[in-house]
């Protein structure tokens, strides 16, 4: 598998659990406000991690973490991703999954196999605004239906969750957004953040309010609504 990024240990990407983060390359999306541009547009370019050294790493560490976080990029785009898997769940590590949804063939079969523990899903924005936000023209949303309706059966841990960027989203978004997941487990919005690595420059994050005020429009289908990436 191509693995450009391990981050040792966080906190954050995995909910209640001591992880590493694993980054993978290449994308499906061309999210305008992306901040993963390298990893998505120039795979190649970036430095490699060999398979073996992630796993010597993972077996060094147990006891210590607890599970993995395989993000990207796309990871379900890695052809080998599964047997990868198989191979951090023999270590007995819990397994999340950050994923666009784009491929919910690979996604039932991980789910399927019992490879993954928990997994995130970005939801971009509206059905009707979703390709401006993925930045794809003829985007096809029932995959992306398709992907939620999954994880709804799994019987695992997921959320949902969406970066809010002021030029790009709007509260009619979120009204839509929260009659389509109304009754998911739990929502996330997170704040924009520009970096030097973003795809397209000059977007903005909203204000506390802003977000704010888009949760609560989420709280009235979705039970529990949380905000992060504020200062």
């Amino acid at each position: 598998m191509q693995i450009h990024g391990l981050n040792k240990t966080t906190l954050l990407d995995y909910p209640q659990h001591v992880a590493a983060t694993i980054f993978t390359g290449g994308c499906n999306f061309r999210c305008p406000f992306c901040h993963n541009s390298g990893l998505v547009l120039n795979p190649a370019g970036q430095p490699i991690i060999s398979e073996e050294e992630v796993l010597a790493f993972l077996k060094k560490r147990k006891g210590i973490l607890t599970g993995i976080c395989v993000t990207g990029g796309e990871p379900t785009l890695q052809k080998d991703l599964k047997d990868f898997l198989r191979k951090v769940k023999a270590l007995d590590y819990l397994v999340k999954l950050d994923t666009n949804g784009y491929r919910p063939d690979v996604l039932g079969e991980l789910l399927e196999e019992g490879l993954l523990d928990y997994v995130a899903m970005d939801i971009k924005s509206s059905l009707k605004n979703y390709g401006v936000l993925a930045g794809i023209k003829e985007i096809d949303t029932d995959v992306i239906k398709e992907s939620v309706e999954l994880l709804k059966k799994s019987g695992i841990p997921y959320e949902f969750r969406t970066t809010v960027v002021r030029e790009l989203h709007t509260g009619e978004d979120f009204e839509e957004i929260g009659n389509w997941l109304a009754g998911c487990p739990a929502y996330y919005l997170q704040a924009y953040r520009e970096n030097e690595y973003v795809m397209q420059r000059g977007y903005s994050a909203c204000t506390k309010e802003e977000m704010e005020e888009y949760a609560g429009i989420l709280q009235r289908t979705i039970p529990k609504v949380l905000i992060r990436g504020l200062d």
